[in-house]
């Protein structure tokens, strides 16, 4: 039988690695019991046990901005030296004007600096991440910030309901010298699969229940993770840890056992049981969790998926100065532990899924 041929990895000619990083959670809970409570008298099977709702006076902007402070704090740099703030997410707050200037003024990265907002459903941290490694690997920008954030929406009463959660992360990308992770090579896959789409002036999003696991989740990123192995000449165990996108808990753990790495090299970065699919910033967040536990010289796989679909995977590798910077900003654990619960009336009253006009 003929061996597949190496993926084509992605290499930027400068090295590069992320400088900081920083997550972001909301404090509001709404239990999955709550959800089961209202739409199916308390009978249905619980994907989640609760999920992250941000609140009134929240939003992409302000989450982004928050994770962003954690990211630049970890980093220990100047603001000014940013050259990109990139803004990945399914719920941007405006239509036109973009999130990420108003990001780039809070932290004082403007007025010099590259603003976009980017769009590729669960993904769209990932692409603004891997563009960053190459704004910055190839010698055009010192610095540039990668931001994955949702307000997740499902139409009242689906699935999605469950677990369509609020939060997200940044990443600031600098050189390796002075970096936290090394990022040794990238990899994406994409194909046109109608698993998940949102028209315009659409307020939720519709789902192709038939492709939502095959061909979209499992085909995409089984072929970025094992090109990406090919591609490297690794083997699952030469791994600490691997964060996969996290639609629901089951995925995660089915792909993850099918590429041959075990449950522990999964667990660290798994939080959607406790904060819910916060799509855009999903993979990314989860990478958060196994940053602040990582180890100097563990390797890491991280596969993020998007709807429509693709996914874009990448190999880190933890440096020394990892340890030495990690608690300048606070834990995503610490975001996790800190929660109010909310019921499902103030829920709605949170996410504007009561129209009064």
């Amino acid at each position: 039988m003929t061996e597949p041929e190496p993926a084509p990895l992605l290499r930027p000619v400068r090295q590069v690695g992320i400088a900081g990083y920083g997550a972001y959670i909301p404090r509001y809970r709404l239990p999955a019991r709550e959800v089961a409570r209202v739409w199916h008298g308390g009978m249905a099977g619980l994907p989640v046990k609760e999920k992250a709702v941000a609140g009134l006076d929240e939003d992409v902007v302000t989450m982004s901005i928050e994770a962003a402070r954690n990211a630049l704090a970890r980093a220990d740099i100047d603001p000014s030296t940013i050259r990109a703030v990139w803004v990945g997410s399914e719920s941007h707050p405006y239509a036109v004007k973009p999130t990420s200037t108003l990001v780039a003024e809070a932290i004082g990265a403007t007025p010099y600096t590259q603003a976009a907002d980017w769009e590729f459903a669960c993904k769209a941290g990932t692409e603004a991440f891997q563009a960053a490694i190459g704004f910055v690997g190839s010698g055009m920008a010192p610095h540039a910030l990668a931001i994955g954030m949702d307000i997740a929406q499902g139409r009242p009463g689906d699935a999605l309901e469950y677990t369509a959660a609020s939060g997200g992360a940044a990443y600031l990308l600098g050189p390796a010298e002075t970096s936290l992770c090394l990022i040794e090579a990238s990899l994406s896959y994409a194909t046109d699969t109608p698993d998940f789409w949102r028209r315009a002036h659409e307020k939720y999003p519709e789902h192709g229940e038939r492709f939502t696991g095959e061909p979209a989740y499992f085909k995409h990123i089984t072929e970025a993770a094992e090109g990406m192995l090919r591609g490297m000449g690794t083997r699952p165990s030469d791994y600490a840890y691997v964060v996969f996108h996290q639609p629901n808990t089951k995925f995660p753990q089915r792909i993850g056992k099918t590429l041959g790495f075990k449950p522990e090299q999964i667990a660290p970065g798994l939080l959607v049981p406790l904060i819910g699919n916060t799509y855009a910033g999903s993979a990314l967040v989860g990478l958060t969790a196994v940053l602040d536990v990582a180890r100097p010289g563990d390797r890491i796989l991280l596969v993020s998926y998007g709807s429509g679909a693709g996914s874009d995977a990448f190999n880190l590798v933890a440096t020394e100065r990892l340890v030495e910077q990690r608690g300048r900003a606070p834990s995503t654990q610490s975001y996790i532990d800190r929660r109010t619960e909310i019921d499902y009336a103030t829920y709605a009253r949170f996410r504007g899924k009561l129209a009064t006009t």
